[in-house]
């Protein structure tokens, strides 16, 4: 499924991602990949000298990039920032540079990419029992979003999933519970959430809830609870109320369920790519495939 997935986007329109700090063996060996499925092309902006080590290393042909010389870590972010901002990249990539560091050029009220929605993440997970990609949102983020915040989440996956192809989305707002209990305030936000959605107050998706995550991915389970939703059993997007719910489904799926997952910072003008060295060749690689592709928007 991830090969298929990959080559389906590969020789479109060439994407390009500015890399910060790109003087690192692992994103470099990344890069590599990237450019052998030809998914995106690459501005290098870095150490160029440790660049050019690292490239003979893992056989990459700086012919196929450009570089850009710098070797301060705020100035790596700023130049990166910018040529995302000036039209020269569609996306943002994280290299050898601290988060913190990357997001405070992102943020930037003068310089930055901010957007008009709250920034969120969204992991894109292949997993062996599901019959299609599984979109995960905000295991990473937002710590406990107010309403307006769940829905500007929602908004984001949305626009993202719709930039892979996927034209209206099917979103399963995930609990404890399959109804409404005042007892469980999240499920009073899901029944919001859901009117606004039929009063195309959030558009171009299709959200349902509360849903039990077994709801929203099995039809069996959904039909023996009883429950008739187009989302039931066939969700796009799993959106969970908060960031501790939202990790604990992200790690059970990667460790449990042996998942491949990508993942970026979406909400900016620009999506953000944020790899870890403890990230797989092929979790990079879609993390590479994922941000290319919502920084293309081919059906926005």
């Amino acid at each position: 499924m991830i090969e298929t997935f990959l080559k389906s986007f590969a020789n479109l329109k060439k994407n390009k991602i500015a890399i910060a700090g790109a003087h690192d063996e692992s994103v470099l060996g990344a890069v590599k990949q990237a450019l052998d499925f030809s998914i995106a092309e690459f501005f290098l902006v870095g150490d160029k000298a440790k660049i050019e080590t690292i490239a003979k290393e893992v056989s990459l042909d700086l012919k196929k990039v450009e570089l850009v010389e710098e070797t301060d870590d705020i100035m790596c972010a700023k130049k990166a920032v910018a040529l995302v901002k000036d039209g020269y990249a569609s996306a943002l990539m994280k290299g050898k540079v601290e988060t913190s560091t990357i997001l405070k050029a992102v943020l930037d009220k003068e310089n930055g990419l901010r957007g008009t929605r709250k920034l969120s993440h969204i992991a894109m997970f292949f997993a062996e029992n599901y019959h299609k990609p599984l979109f995960v949102t905000d295991a990473a983020i937002n710590i406990n979003p107010t309403f307006d915040e769940k829905r500007d989440i929602i908004e984001n996956a949305v626009v993202a999933v719709r930039a892979l192809g996927i034209k209206t989305p099917k979103v399963a707002l995930i609990c404890a519970k399959e109804h409404v209990d005042e007892k469980m305030p999240v499920t009073l936000e899901y029944a919001r959430l859901v009117e606004m959605n039929k009063a195309d107050e959030i558009t171009n998706c299709v959200v349902d809830g509360p849903f039990a995550l077994d709801n929203a991915v099995s039809k069996e389970a959904a039909k023996t609870k009883g429950i008739e939703s187009e989302v039931a059993g066939d969700a796009d997007i799993i959106f969970c109320p908060e960031i501790v719910s939202a990790n604990v489904l992200y790690k059970s799926l990667t460790m449990f369920a042996k998942a491949s997952v990508g993942g970026a910072i979406i909400g900016a003008n620009a999506p953000v790519i944020l790899t870890s060295r403890a990230d797989s060749k092929e979790n990079k690689l879609l993390s590479i495939a994922l941000g290319a592709i919502i920084g293309g928007g081919a059906t926005k």
